[in-house]
């Protein structure tokens, strides 16, 4: 694909707790473009599939399910089959069933093709786990944005707390090394750095800071 500035695709792919889903939103309304949140989509069927009592091994009735369940993502709501579950899918709880579900070959193969379907409707960017080397392969503007362990598990600590939730930080910082040893050891689609993808940590880095450094990398790109 082309990148103009009427169509291209920008990914910024990474680990839990990286920040990808706030800097890709800011990124998406600096830019003017739409943002395409993957990772609600596999939250949301994971979800789902967890409230039917479906095991990941149980791929006849995977497939099954997965055929009659409908995702929208519409303004800043995730309705699965027309239900809201906006609020529902995030919680630590649907972060390590998305994380479990993923790895299963019958999901990935489901969404792919809605991710993709995406790029119909415009210029959009795509954040989560395989956008830059599954999804949208083709995109020319790529990012891998990461942090230490320590500093995401500190950020999501801070956010839990600043939202009146209860929060433990050592347990939020095994939970997102032991995420980072699945998402990067699963056989299928496991996570990595996508060929030709910009680097970036941001352990020491602002939000801010981040959106930025991604909005003029992307500038950039589109005035060549």
């Amino acid at each position: 694909m082309e990148i103009t500035k009427s169509s291209y695709v920008v990914t910024i792919d990474g680990p839990a707790g990286a920040g990808k889903s706030s800097v890709a939103k800011r990124v998406a309304q600096e830019l003017g473009i739409k943002y395409l949140d993957t990772g609600a989509i596999y939250r949301a069927i994971a979800l789902i599939l967890a409230k039917s009592e479906i095991k990941p091994d149980a791929e006849e009735f995977l497939r099954e399910a997965l055929s009659e369940i409908k995702i929208e993502l519409k303004d800043k709501s995730v309705l699965v089959n027309d239900f809201d579950v906006s609020s529902e899918i995030r919680t630590p709880e649907v972060d390590e069933l998305a994380s479990i579900y993923s790895a299963v070959p019958a999901v990935r193969e489901a969404l792919l093709g809605l991710q993709k379907e995406q790029e119909n409707y415009g210029s959009l960017v795509a954040e989560g786990r395989d956008v830059g080397s599954v999804v949208f392969p083709e995109a020319k503007v790529k990012f891998f944005l990461t942090a230490s362990p320590e500093a995401r598990a500190k950020r999501r600590y801070l956010e839990r707390i600043a939202k009146g939730k209860e929060a433990d930080y050592d347990e939020i910082l095994n939970s997102i090394k032991q995420r980072d040893i699945n998402d990067s050891t699963r056989e299928l689609a496991p996570l990595s750095v996508p060929d030709g993808a910009i680097y970036l940590d941001t352990s020491d880095m602002t939000e801010t800071q981040a959106v930025n450094f991604i909005v003029d990398r992307v500038n950039e790109a589109l005035s060549k």
